[in-house]
């Protein structure tokens, strides 16, 4: 299977993974090498700027949160430096909203952590208009409206009462669902 990925990848096979959580992001490198790509690495923003205005890649796959800032900063200037790039973006927190606003960008797809590398692979060679599988667990209902209710949480600086008015909710209640751990 490596070796038709990489017939896949053709001639440039440049990467470039952004991301603070070294771990994951060492892991997620050793297993990219695997399947052909060139790697280069960065932790920040700033680092995923430097890189992507001095030697953009082919493919890069790149944190939305990190700590200096919006993932989607690098992603700008990958698609200024070299439109066709083919971006991944990853994150924790996922939310229809910055999803959108990724593809919005010039993300070629969007995944949420803990994604493997095969996801990877897979989103950063997927041609064409075709749909990708579902996925194998997907959030429950219960989960899509906490997360919701946190991304609102974390857009009014937490700040309960606002939150409260922007969701159209008793403040108690809110009070309530957010002294609560998520839901599976």
């Amino acid at each position: 299977m490596a070796e038709d990925l990489v017939f896949e990848l053709g001639a440039d096979r440049s990467l470039l993974l952004v991301d603070d959580d070294e771990p994951f992001l060492k892991r997620l490198a050793k297993a990219m090498e695997k399947r052909g790509f060139v790697l280069e690495t960065a932790q920040s923003v700033s680092e995923g700027k430097a890189i992507a205005q001095a030697r953009p890649p082919a493919y890069a796959v790149v944190d939305l949160r990190l700590e200096d800032g919006n993932g989607l900063d690098v992603v700008e200037v990958l698609r200024e430096r070299r439109p066709d790039c083919r971006i991944v973006v990853l994150t924790g927190y996922g939310a229809i909203a910055t999803a959108v606003a990724a593809v919005k960008i010039g993300a070629t797809d969007y995944l949420s952590k803990p994604a493997d590398a095969n996801e990877v692979t897979h989103a950063l060679l997927a041609k064409g208009e075709s749909l990708p599988p579902p996925p194998e667990n997907p959030m429950s209902a219960d989960r899509v409206r906490w997360e919701h209710i946190q991304r609102i949480y974390e857009m009014c600086d937490r700040n309960v009462s606002e939150t409260a008015r922007r969701l159209n909710m008793h403040r108690r209640t809110l009070q309530r669902i957010l002294a609560k751990r998520s839901p599976r």
